[in-house]
């Protein structure tokens, strides 16, 4: 169950300098490769608001990752090697507070992460959440995406998305994260009660990012600047990040992929995806397709989610 209540004071801008007595975690949370990198880049461009594009493989220090180890070894005093599981959930209240006084004002968070408790622990510290942002992406491209980055067959990575004890196993300098399927992940965010929630679609994303993106900064009481938001859009497009990918490489490509940014397109489910997995997904995931979109009233997938 989540967190019966949330801190939700709305000290909206913070982020933009506005003085404050405290500071609280925006999460920008997400099913795994849903465009969480995409939302993380463009807020670094916007509120650093440098000539040139940021730097990807700096986006970690911009916008911290919940799943990171160091943190765990900084509370505890321990290497990751001797923290157990029950040790790392215990110390999951500490990191975040620890996160949340990284600096005045909000502190951005990366999450994949269900929104839940594990024994009697929640996974997202209600005392220090300011709000979320979350990314929401068609679980049919979802599917695919998710395959190729963790190295799975198509089928495997259908079948993967849909499954309720699904978690992403720790490895150095990760410690486990627990995803559950694409529908329960998302639930347990929408459900989240007192929690000060934006969802955010990656088709909108990707057919108006001024309008998308527009409305982030709307969500945080960012003042928006024309100019400016041009140019964070322009240096967090894709053909940027996946330019200095393949100059640089990047930190948070999966050693089962070839490349983190593969396509970044809406609908290549249709390409790839075989009919027997779409119907699997479909069936799977169809309230909530239904509800964020995806399905048309007599339950097919549609083109275009609507807004």
């Amino acid at each position: 169950m989540p967190p019966s209540f949330f801190a939700a004071t709305h000290l909206h801008t913070i982020i933009a300098g506005e003085k404050s007595v405290m500071t609280q975690i925006l999460w920008l949370a997400s099913y795994p490769k849903s465009g969480n990198t995409w939302l993380r880049a463009f807020l670094a461009n916007y509120l650093l608001n440098t000539p040139t594009p940021q730097n990807i493989n700096s986006l970690s220090e911009f916008a911290f990752g919940d799943m990171r180890a160091d943190y765990y070894e900084q509370i505890s005093g321990k290497p990751q090697a001797e923290l157990s599981w029950p040790e790392i959930n215990g110390l999951r209240p500490r990191v975040h507070r620890h996160l949340a006084d990284a600096h005045p004002g909000t502190v951005l968070v990366k999450t994949h992460n269900v929104l839940s408790a594990i024994d009697d622990i929640p996974t997202i510290t209600p005392d220090v959440t300011f709000g979320a942002i979350y990314v929401v992406r068609n679980p049919l491209d979802v599917a695919v995406s998710f395959s190729h980055h963790y190295g799975l067959t198509l089928d495997q990575g259908a079948r993967a998305i849909c499954y309720k004890p699904l978690e992403i196993q720790p490895k150095a300098g990760h410690i486990l994260q627990v995803v559950s399927d694409w529908s329960s992940n998302i639930r347990t965010w929408l459900n989240a009660p007192g929690l000060y929630l934006k969802i955010l679609k990656y088709e909108e994303m990707k057919k108006s990012p001024s309008k998308a993106f527009s409305s982030v900064l709307e969500f945080l009481k960012i003042p928006k600047e024309k100019e400016r938001l041009k140019r964070a859009i322009r240096h967090s497009s894709f053909k940027v990040l996946a330019g200095q990918e393949r100059q640089t490489g990047f930190i948070e490509r999966s050693q089962n992929a070839e490349r983190f940014f593969r396509k970044g397109a809406v609908g290549t489910w249709r390409q790839e995806l075989a009919p027997e997995q779409v119907d699997l997904i479909v069936d799977c995931h169809k309230d909530m397709m239904r509800e964020m979109g995806y399905l048309s009233a007599d339950g097919k997938p549609v083109a275009s989610p609507s807004a």
